[in-house]
């Protein structure tokens, strides 16, 4: 709470630098990575960890103390230098456009390594190891045959999101260490043989999509890295609070994204995987039929949930333009995808 009083009156003076770099995705010659700036420590999440400092580290990823106005220079050597200030919130974001070939310095993933520095001032010394971070920027490859957008909840991931005023979701977001988080029996095989393609060979890139706060990332990487799911970027929202009077977005989150990753990759085609418990049916079938060229397939994992259900099925049954399957577990969705020739 002092440190809080500080920083209201002006007095705090910044501890630990943190910059959280979100994993994101870009072109041979757009760059766009989102990112943010804190005072603080990094979040530790052990395996064996006990259920108080898991309290904790709940608390600390809510309980964030933002950098705002934070000078922040980005730099992957001999192609692009940027700099940038943070909001603030705390958020910062670099997106250029450039005559140079990104893919070029990228792994054979299509990853780009980015260093990102922070400087307290324009006459700091940039020396100090702690004020160094790194970033990654998906650039997929040309021989890419597809691409996969996946919704996290209860999509790979068992949140309970339709559970009576959303009890499971607290419990298990909140409550439980992101190690004991058990995906979907099978799904992480799935992902992998949809990521490999058809002859095995094409790196398809891999898009997480998910209604929570940005606070949760960090947990959410360490779950989809830990349980072995294809690397890909994590896209998550801003926390609005009853007290934000900043204009809502015209449409949903997961709508939002999915049509600027259809925008970035004109060429591409896509997989479009969710779950029946909330709005994804609604939200697939509307970009299906904006884009119906551009989605392969629908997968919807079923809830055990019957209004929702049967909503779901409605719209399911009347649509025709993409193939939309009800699935169970990961077996029907990868026999699916086997016979429709995405996979081998």
């Amino acid at each position: 709470m002092l440190r809080r009083v500080k920083k209201l009156l002006g007095w705090h003076k910044i501890e630990n630098v943190l910059i959280i770099p979100y994993r994101s995705y870009g072109t041979k010659n757009h760059l766009y990575l989102l990112g943010r700036a804190l005072d603080d420590v990094p979040l530790k999440i052990v395996e064996d960890q006990s259920f108080l400092n898991t309290l904790k580290n709940t608390y600390k990823q809510f309980d964030s103390f933002e950098i705002p106005e934070a000078k922040i220079e980005l730099d992957i050597p001999d192609l692009l230098q940027l700099k940038t200030v943070s909001d603030c919130e705390g958020y910062f974001l670099f997106e250029e456009t450039t005559e140079k070939d990104l893919s070029t310095v990228a792994n054979e993933e299509g990853w780009v390594t980015i260093n990102l520095l922070f400087q307290e001032s324009e006459d700091s010394s940039p020396s100090e190891e702690r004020k160094h971070f790194q970033a990654e920027v998906l650039i997929p490859e040309d021989k890419a045959e597809y691409g996969v957008i996946s919704d996290i909840d209860d999509t790979i991931l068992h949140t309970g999101v339709t559970s009576f005023l959303k009890w499971r979701l607290l419990k298990n977001s909140l409550l439980t260490n992101a190690y004991k988080r058990i995906p979907f029996k099978g799904a992480a095989d799935f992902y992998q043989k949809l990521h490999l393609g058809k002859n095995g060979e094409n790196k398809n890139p891999m898009f997480y999509l998910s209604n929570s706060p940005w606070n949760m990332y960090q947990y959410l990487k360490l779950f989809l890295d830990y349980n072995k799911f294809p690397k890909g970027p994590i896209l998550l929202r801003n926390f609005r609070t009853p007290f934000d009077r900043s204009i809502k977005p015209e449409k949903p989150h997961k709508q939002k994204e999915i049509i600027n990753i259809l925008k970035t990759y004109p060429h591409l085609r896509f997989i479009l995987i969710g779950d029946s418990g909330e709005h994804d049916a609604s939200i697939y079938t509307e970009i299906a039929a904006q884009y119906p060229d551009r989605i392969m397939a629908i997968y919807l994992r079923s809830v055990k949930h019957k209004k929702r259900m049967d909503r779901v099925q409605s719209i399911v049954t009347a649509f025709e333009t993409t193939p939309v399957l009800l699935i169970d577990n990961s077996v029907d969705a990868e026999a699916h995808a086997r016979q429709s020739g995405f996979i081998k």
